[in-house]
């Protein structure tokens, strides 16, 4: 029985749309069915992930697809453009670095990936904003160009007389170095990293052509799988 007094719950749901208790109802008569050992395995154990992946709220980034990952084996967390904000040790609320801090000190996860991805919106909003063709974004309240401020220094480096396409991949690459840096300013993923317990991992996926790109560490740059 609901705990929750009704009197204070306002009515503000709708019904579930259909196709979703479809879907639902599809996957607990197949999978959750055919793998009941497993799942009561996670729920009673409890989740032992190895790895983290940051990545897009973008749709169509379907990481664990991608990785052919099953419950269990990927902590995700997924925000604007990927991106990893700076240390900052305030009473704010920090969702981003929340999720890290519970990921590397909680669960000690030994790998964490960033994804950035092709046709990133958040990314063409950046530039539009560091442009002076967006001034929506630059607008205080907006809660999408404050978020897009981390990937300021990304922008500064991109070359600003290439085609805008190309600007666009530059920067999207560059959401993967930005957070790669900014994850070693929280001292806990410092710490991890310098005692080989974690791995950081950088990664820019091409939604159009599957193809995936990752950061050679020898080089420092993105290279083809």
């Amino acid at each position: 029985m609901d705990s929750i007094d009704p009197k204070h719950t306002p009515p503000i749901c709708r019904p579930i749309p259909g196709y979703l208790l479809q879907r639902y109802r599809g996957w607990k008569a197949t999978d959750h069915a055919e793998n009941q050992v497993w799942y009561r395995r996670l729920a009673e154990e409890g989740q032992r992930p190895r790895c983290m992946v940051i990545s897009c709220c973008d749709s169509r980034v379907h990481v664990t697809q991608l990785f052919g990952a099953g419950p269990g084996e990927f902590f995700m967390h997924r925000n604007i453009a990927n991106l990893v904000p700076p240390y900052a040790p305030d009473s704010d609320h920090h969702g981003t670095s929340a999720a890290l801090e519970y990921a590397v000190r909680t669960l000690k996860i030994a790998n964490l990936i960033v994804m950035g991805h092709s046709m990133c919106g958040g990314v063409a909003g950046c530039r539009a904003m560091c442009s002076g063709e967006a001034p929506e974004l630059d607008e205080p309240e907006s809660f999408v160009g404050r978020w897009l401020d981390i990937l300021r220094p990304g922008f500064d480096r991109i070359r600003k007389d290439d085609p805008i396409d190309d600007q666009l991949t530059a920067l999207e690459k560059q959401t993967v170095y930005v957070s790669l840096e900014n994850l070693m300013s929280f001292p806990f993923v410092r710490e991890a990293v310098e005692a080989d317990l974690l791995a950081l991992h950088g990664m820019w996926v091409d939604i159009r052509m599957g193809e995936l790109e990752v950061i050679d560490p020898a080089t420092g740059k993105f290279a083809p799988v």
